[in-house]
C-alpha cells in the first residue's frame, strides 16, 4: 500500500488556552511551519558525521567514508512504499527511511599514515552505498545511488576503485535491486561480482481507487500469536506491489567484460556465494504472504545454484511462519539460518531446532548439520547446543564462527534466564567441545568479548588465530566498575583465563578494529577532549601511532563538560548518569534547571544490573535524539540515567515496573541535588520510545518533574497484547500487568505538563502514531496540559534536518516554558 505523502509541515495538535510566561498554547489543532532552534543548538545538530573507515584484506589500506549528514524532508519525501515490514523507494528499487544512508565523500589511505588521498572520478553526485573490499584487497565496489535528474537515472549502479591508482567508474549497465537488502557479495576470485539486478519486466501493477470488493482476512482456529508490526500487507494490490518490486534476478557483474544473467529470478532475499565460487546459496520468498508479519517470516525457499550452467538444486522449502509463541527461546521448527562453513570449499551448514522449535530447559536445544559437495543426503550432526544458536551472539559475536578443520566456535544463549555459553568445538569429530565461557548475557564484567575475525583468500570470515594456533583473538569492551576500557586478547582454544594483550587506558577511550598483524593493532582513539582518530598499536606495548587525521566535528564551539555519576537506589543497587553542564559553569552559580533522560532495562539480577555500561574516556557526539543539546542553552542534563528493572528467581521484573521505576528517576535527581547542580524545583524527565513511555509513567506516578517530553511511544500496553519490549507474557496472561503498566491507565493522574513528539510514519513494533493519538485524547479530556506534534513522513527515528530542527524548538520552547522559570 503506498503511503500517503503529506505537506512539508509539522502537524500539531495542542489543547485549551494555557498563558504561561508569555505564550499561548493554541486552542485547537493548528498546522505551523517548520522552526528552528537557537542557533548553539543548532551548531551541535549541524556538525559533520564522523567519517567511517574500513580495512583492506591485507590490512595495508583504509577505505575513508565520509557519511552525508541530514537529508532534508524533500529527500524524505521521494516515492516510498511501506509493504511486508519495510520501506524503499519504488522507481530507484532502494531502501527508504532510516534506511537509506550513504557516503558523500571517498578516500584512501595506507595503514602506516601518510595523506590520504581522494578517489577520482567518481559521480559528481556521490551517494556511495554497501562499500566491499575485494577479497585480494585490489578493488573496492559500491553502490551508487542515481536520481532521477541524472543521466541513466533513477536507480542503483555498481562502482568499482581501482585500490592502486585510485580512480573510479562504473562496472556493468544493469540497474541493481536493493529492496530486500544489500544488492552484491564479491566472488571469491575477486574478478567480478554476484548481484541481484532489476529484471526486464512488465508495467507495474496498476492500482485502482475503486475497489473490486472487501479485504477479506480470516483465521480458521489456529493459534497465531503476532507482535504488532508495522507497515503489514493489507490488500491482494499490496501483495502484487511487492513482489513487483522486490523480484530480482542473478547477474555475475565482471570488473571486466559482459554481465553474465543467471536463470536465477524471483524474491531474492540472499545470494551467497561458496568459497570455492563454483556455487551460491540463494534464499528466495514466495507466496503465499503474510498479512500480520514481515517478509522474513513468509514462505522461504533455499536454493544451491551452480554458477557455471546456472541450474538450481532446492534444499528446504520454509513454510510461512506466522504462530510462534511469544517467546524469545522459542523459533520455528526445522532448518534456519542456512550458510556456507567459510574455512572449506564448499559446504552447507544450517542450524535445526530440536523439540519442534520450543523452548528447552534440559537436553538438545539445537543442533548444528552440515553437508557438503555435492550435497547430496540429509546432512550429519556436528554439533549439539543446549541453548539456542543464532545469528547475534553473546558480546556481539555471530552464532557461528569458523576457524579450520578443527576449530569453530558457536555461541549459544537463553533468554528466559540470560544464560549464555561460548563453546569452541571440532567440525571433524562430534563431541570433542570445550567451553570457553558460561554465564549470564548481562554480566558486563566478565563479558570475553567476541572474537576477531580475518578475511581470508576466498572473501570468507574466518577466526584470527595465534601464530601456534593455540589461541583466539578476542576485542572486549572490557567492563569495569570504573567503565569501559576495551581491550585485545588472546582466548586458549584448550580453556583457562584470556590473556589481556592490550588495554585502553586513561585519559583515552581505545576501540580494537582490527588486527594489523600478529604484533599490531588498529584502534579507534578518543577521549572526552579529543575526537575520534584511528592509530595503530603494538600487542607488545609502546606509544601508539596515529594513522589518520580527521578534525574535530566540533572545532570552535564551546562545548558542556560532562561527569560520570555514581549513585544507589534507595533499595541499595548500583546505579550511574552522566551529568552535563553548560561551558564554563560553576556551582557557585547556583543549581540549575535540568532535564533528565533514561530508557529502562530489565535485568535478572541485582548484580548485572549494578554494573556501570559506558565511558567517561568517550568524546562528546551528540546524536539526533541526544537531551545534550539543552546543556547549550543553559540547562544540566542527566543523560542516560539508570533505571533497572529487576525480576529475580521466578518472578520477572515488570511484577514491580512502576515502584522500581519512581526509586531509579528519584534516586538520580535526589543525586544531582546533593552535589549542587540540579535545582530541585525545576527539572524535567524525558525519553524515546520505550524511555517515552516511562517519561508518561513518572509523570502518572510521582510529583518529582515540573514537565515532560516523551517521543514515539507506546501509552496504552491493551493495543501490544503479545507482549512487548521484554515482556513475554501476553495480556490475557497477566492483564493487571498490561493494566498498571500503562499510563494511560492513569491519564486523569497526570497534572504535568508533557511534550508528545511522533513520526507520522512510526515502523517500530507497538508504537503506531495512534498511541500518541489516543493518549494525548485521553489527556485532553482530562483537562491536561498537553502538545501532539506529528512529525510528516518520520518513522520511529526521525532523519529529515527539517524535522529535527522542529523536533528541537518545541523541546526548547517546551523547557523554557514549564521548567527553567524560577517559581
Amino acid at each position: 500500500m503506498a503511503m500517503k505523502l503529506l505537506g512539508a509541515a509539522a502537524l500539531v495538535f495542542s489543547v485549551a488556552v494555557v498563558p504561561v510566561a508569555g505564550f499561548q498554547i493554541a486552542r485547537a489543532q493548528t498546522a505551523t511551519a517548520y522552526q528552528k532552534p537557537p542557533a548553539a543548538i543548532e551548531q551541535l545538530l549541524d556538525a559533520p558525521e564522523t567519517p567511517l573507515v574500513s580495512v583492506s584484506p591485507n590490512r595495508k589500506m583504509l577505505l575513508i567514508e565520509q557519511p552525508a549528514s541530514f537529508p532534508t524532508i524533500a529527500d524524505v519525501a521521494q516515492p516510498r512504499l511501506r509493504l511486508a515490514g519495510i520501506r524503499f523507494n519504488p522507481v530507484a528499487s532502494a531502501p527508504a527511511g532510516s534506511g537509506d544512508s550513504y557516503s558523500i565523500s571517498l578516500k584512501l589511505q595506507g595503514v602506516e599514515g601518510g595523506a590520504a588521498r581522494a578517489v577520482t572520478g567518481l559521480p559528481a553526485k556521490l551517494k556511495a552505498t554497501n562499500a566491499m573490499w575485494s577479497p585480494d584487497s585490489k578493488h573496492v565496489v559500491f553502490v551508487q545511488r542515481v536520481d532521477a535528474s541524472a543521466p541513466g537515472g533513477p536507480g542503483l549502479q555498481l562502482w568499482v576503485i581501482d585500490a592502486a591508482s585510485g580512480a573510479a567508474h562504473r562496472v556493468g549497465l544493469v540497474k541493481l535491486n536493493g529492496v530486500l537488502g544489500s544488492p552484491c557479495a564479491w566472488m571469491p576470485d575477486s574478478a567480478a561480482v554476484l548481484c541481484h539486478v532489476v529484471p526486464v519486466r512488465g508495467a507495474a501493477p496498476r492500482l485502482s481507487d475503486v475497489p473490486a470488493g472487501p479485504n477479506v482476512e480470516e483465521n480458521l482456529g489456529k493459534a497465531t500469536p503476532a507482535p504488532t508490526y508495522e507497515d503489514m500487507l493489507k490488500t491482494a494490490q499490496d501483495a502484487d506491489q511487492f513482489e513487483y518490486y522486490s523480484t530480482s534476478q542473478l547477474a555475475i557483474v565482471p570488473l571486466t567484460g559482459p554481465v553474465k544473467l543467471l536463470p536465477v529470478k524471483g524474491l531474492i532475499d540472499t545470494a551467497r556465494p561458496s568459497p570455492d565460487g563454483k556455487y551460491a546459496l540463494v534464499d528466495v520468498i514466495h507466496r503465499p504472504f503474510g498479512f500480520t508479519v514481515p517478509y522474513e517470516r513468509f514462505p522461504r525457499k533455499t536454493e544451491i545454484v551452480t554458477l557455471k550452467t546456472g541450474t538450481a538444486k532446492d534444499v528446504y522449502d520454509r513454510p510461512l511462519v506466522d504462530n510462534l509463541p511469544i517467546s524469545r527461546d522459542a523459533v520455528e521448527p526445522g532448518p534456519r539460518d542456512y550458510q556456507w562453513r567459510s574455512d572449506v570449499p564448499a559446504t552447507l551448514v544450517w542450524v535445526e531446532a530440536a523439540n519442534n522449535g520450543m523452548p528447552v530447559k534440559e537436553g538438545v536445544a539445537d543442533r548444528i548439520m552440515a553437508l557438503p559437495a555435492p550435497f547430496e543426503g540429509k546432512g550429519e550432526v556436528i554439533y549439539e547446543a543446549s541453548l539456542r544458536i543464532s545469528r547475534g551472539g553473546f558480546g556481539g559475536a555471530r552464532g557461528i564462527e569458523w576457524g579450520n578443520d578443527h576449530l569453530a566456535l558457536v555461541t549459544e544463549a537463553r533468554f528466559s534466564d540470560r544464560k549464555t555459553m561460548m563453546v569452541a568445538f571440532d567440525p571433524s569429530a562430534v563431541g570433542k567441545t570445550k567451553t570457553l565461557y558460561a554465564g549470564s548475557s548481562q554480566d558486563r564484567y566478565k563479558n570475553p568479548g567476541r572474537p576477531m575475525t580475518m578475511m581470508n583468500a576466498t572473501g570468507q570470515m574466518v577466526l584470527k588465530l595465534t601464530g601456534d594456533g593455540t589461541g583466539i583473538y578476542f576485542s572486549s569492551l572490557g567492563s569495569s566498575p570504573t567503565g569501559d576500557r576495551p581491550f585485545v586478547g588472546v582466548m586458549p582454544v584448550g580453556g583457562g583465563a584470556e590473556k589481556i594483550l592490550v588495554r585502553s587506558a586513561d585519559p583515552y577511550y581505545d576501540e580494537p578494529v582490527a588486527l594489523l598483524s600478529d604484533d599490531k593493532v588498529l584502534i579507534r582513539r578518543e577521549s572526552a577532549a579529543r575526537s575520534p582518530n584511528y592509530f595503530a598499536e603494538a600487542l607488545t606495548g609502546g606509544a601508539a601511532v596515529q594513522v589518520t587525521q580527521f578534525a574535530s566535528p566540533y572545532a570552535g564551539i564551546n562545548m558542556p563538560t560532562k561527569q560520570l555519576l555514581k549513585y544507589k537506589r534507595k533499595d541499595g543497587v548500583d546505579l550511574t548518569a552522566t551529568l552535563w553542564v553548560p561551558y564554563g559553569y560553576d556551582k557557585s552559580q547556583g543549581p540549575l534547571p535540568t532535564l533528565m533522560e533514561a530508557y529502562p532495562a530489565e535485568f535478572k539480577t541485582r548484580s548485572a544490573a549494578s554494573q556501570v555500561a559506558g565511558s567517561p574516556n568517550r568524546f562528546p557526539r551528540i546524536n539526533w535524539g541526544s537531551p545534550v543539546y539543552f546543556a547549550q542553552v543553559g540547562y544540566a542534563v542527566l543523560q542516560d540515567a539508570s533505571i533497572p528493572i529487576i525480576g529475580e528467581g521466578d518472578s520477572q521484573p515488570n511484577d514491580t515496573y512502576v515502584e522500581q521505576l519512581v526509586d531509579g528517576a528519584k534516586a538520580a535527581v535526589d543525586y544531582g541535588v546533593s552535589l549542587g547542580v540540579v535545582d530541585p524545583k525545576r527539572v524535567a524527565v524525558m525519553g524515546h520510545s520505550y524511555g517515552a513511555f516511562m517519561t508518561a509513567n513518572l509523570l502518572a506516578h510521582t510529583n518529582i518533574f515540573r514537565a515532560g517530553i516523551a517521543r514515539s511511544g507506546a501509552y496504552n500496553r491493551t493495543l501490544t497484547p503479545y507482549g512487548f519490549q521484554n515482556e513475554e507474557r501476553t495480556y490475557w496472561q497477566d492483564p493487571k500487568v498490561y493494566f498498571d503498566m500503562s499510563p494511560f491507565s492513569y491519564a486523569d493522574k497526570i497534572k504535568t505538563p508533557i511534550l508528545l513528539i511522533h513520526g507520522e510514519a512510526d515502523d517500530n513494533t507497538g508504537t503506531y502514531p495512534i498511541q500518541s493519538e489516543r493518549f494525548y485524547a485521553a489527556l485532553k479530556g482530562q483537562g491536561a496540559t498537553v502538545r501532539l506534534v506529528f512529525l510528516p513522513l518520520e518513522a520511529h527515528h526521525y532523519v529529515a534536518h527539517e524535522s529535527l530542527q522542529h523536533m528541537l524548538w518545541e523541546m526548547d520552547r517546551w523547557l523554557d516554558t514549564y521548567v527553567k522559570p524560577v517559581q
